[in-house]
């Protein structure tokens, strides 16, 4: 059995443990580094992530007159959170990181060579609940897939990155005590299932949630979300099981909200999957009709996308049938469709200013030309009865009813044609109110009808939930030492990053504000490794 040994653990080579590592050979710490996949993937989901991260009172904000300051933020996070009285750390942490990110997440990753895109976005605005009062999303440029390149080569290159000992293919089972401390682990390789033991005076866990488990994702269902959908597709790490959690709860790690997770609304299937029911997570374009199973707006407030996920995933899953329509056409979904993730955003990726211009000012062709092509959960016709029929045909039933799509998009278009001082639609409202910020405007049609004849043909995506984030987890004191069920810190037992909830078991409460979860790992792996 090959034995390993070094100052510290950390489970996980995800954004969290990267951070991790690199805070420990800061001080002249060994690290062993243990993660299941590939040495390609390192980086975890936040390789795979858009690359946006949650900041109150930068410079950026400043440029754009955007007047925010901590305050205001803690604010909103807690609107947003709804925490209850028993929420001690969760709380603490929210209150750490809104107080302490803008110089541990933001001027660290800019220290490192990070960059960020010049405009804050504005998402998770708030629906019956308060959200984001101003734009807050500081994207870096690259997507998540430079923000791993970069955080991965400051490690790797970084004075001291001897001390580093990298196993990838590692699968960590089960963690090992000394004298009630813990002091290693224990596993197998994911190739030859070979055994494996590791030693040191403590150990770091930052291998992710639960939501690439799918059943486990089922039995933590949210109240607010009614029963788990028949159809769920997975857009979580696939290694993201949960397995450490159930190692820490063997030493009587608390855990706590596993029910807080960050799923999504508009999921579809990838046409080359590389796990089970892989998803992708679009980003709905605001202009489209959001249709129930039938093909009836859904109502009576329709959905529209950045301003409560949460509430979103809650509206689908309360129909008969769990999944859910949108309704298009070429021009909405040329200047309105994205995919979220570095995978379908190439010209930000590869930070190609020419094709991002391009892009914004004609539409984004490649991806049009892709989702409708390949992706089985997207139909294309001239005509409604044309589309309604492909719609039917998709689902193998006469479920979508002719009649009710007529009616909901008829209706709306009616509506846009009286003008915008008689919007009595509050899809419509909200499309003004999004189009008064700039990085809105630039992506959001400007009251666009949907069977326009000039802007087919007509597009159905058929849309269903999909698994992404946990925002409960290991509960961690301020230090990102794992507390047991008496509240005490588990000797040698750190955790960080999702594996922790992002912090605290749970610091993004009920609802995150979008950022939240890379700043977060970033945040909670510095921490840990300090700590450590």
């Amino acid at each position: 059995m090959p034995t390993y040994k070094a100052d510290v653990i950390v489970v996980g080579a995800g954004i969290a443990g990267v951070a991790a590592a690199i805070e420990l050979i800061e001080r002249g710490r060994s690290v062993l580094l243990l993660d299941r996949d590939v040495e390609a993937n390192m980086g975890g989901l936040a390789k795979e992530s858009f690359g946006g991260i949650w900041f109150a009172g930068t410079p950026l904000q400043r440029k754009y007159k955007i007047r925010d300051t901590v305050e205001l933020g803690l604010k909103d996070w807690h609107a947003f959170a709804e925490f209850g009285p028993g929420d001690r750390w969760p709380r603490a942490w929210a209150e750490a990181y809104v107080n302490r990110a803008n110089p541990e997440v933001f001027d660290w990753l800019r220290g490192i060579g990070v960059e960020f895109m010049p405009m804050p976005l504005w998402v998770e605005r708030g629906l019956h609940t308060p959200g984001n009062s101003v734009p807050r999303w500081h994207i870096v440029w690259g997507t998540g897939h430079e923000l791993a390149v970069v955080t991965n080569r400051h490690l790797l290159s970084h004075r001291n990155s001897s001390l580093v000992d990298l196993r990838f293919g590692h699968r960590v089972e089960s963690l090992l005590t000394t004298n009630g401390r813990v002091t290693g682990c224990r596993g197998t390789t994911e190739e030859s299932c070979a055994e494996f033991d590791a030693h040191a005076e403590a150990v770091i866990i930052a291998s992710g949630g639960i939501n690439g488990n799918l059943e486990r994702v089922r039995q933590n269902w949210h109240a607010d979300w009614s029963r788990p959908p028949e159809t769920l597709l997975n857009g979580s790490h696939k290694y993201a099981d949960g397995r450490l959690h159930d190692a820490a709860a063997e030493l009587d790690a608390q855990i706590t909200h596993l029910d807080w997770q960050w799923n999504y609304a508009a999921g579809v299937h990838h046409w080359k999957p590389r796990k089970p029911a892989h998803g992708l997570s679009l980003v709905p374009p605001k202009s489209a009709l959001w249709l129930n199973w039938r093909g009836e707006r859904i109502g009576p407030m329709p959905l529209v996308t950045g301003f409560d996920t949460h509430d979103l995933v809650a509206q689908v899953c309360r129909q008969e049938r769990a999944y859910s329509w949108q309704l298009l056409n070429r021009k909405i979904a040329l200047k309105e469709l994205a995919i979220s993730g570095g995978e379908f955003n190439p010209a930000f990726r590869d930070k190609n200013r020419k094709q991002v211009a391009r892009d914004i000012l004609f539409g984004n062709r490649w991806l049009y030309e892709q989702v409708t092509r390949n992706c089985e959960d997207f139909v294309v016709a001239p005509t409604l009865p044309e589309l309604v029929e492909k719609m039917n045909a998709l689902v193998g039933d006469d479920s979508v009813d002719l009649d009710a799509a007529t009616k909901a998009a008829t209706a709306y278009d009616e509506r846009i044609g009286l003008g915008p001082r008689f919007h009595n639609d509050d899809q419509l409202r909200r499309i003004e109110f999004a189009r008064r910020w700039i990085g809105d405007r630039l992506r959001t049609c400007k009251y666009q009808k949907i069977l326009d004849p000039k802007a087919g043909p007509l597009i159905a995506i058929r849309e269903f939930i999909v698994s992404r984030k946990s925002m409960g987890g290991l509960q961690t004191d301020l230090s990102s030492r794992v507390l047991c069920s008496s509240g005490e810190p588990i000797p040698g037992l750190y955790a960080a990053g999702e594996t922790a909830g992002f912090g605290g078991g749970g610091m993004n409460g009920k609802r995150g504000l979008e950022g939240t979860f890379l700043g977060g790992c970033v945040f909670g792996g510095r921490i840990a490794g300090r700590e450590a």
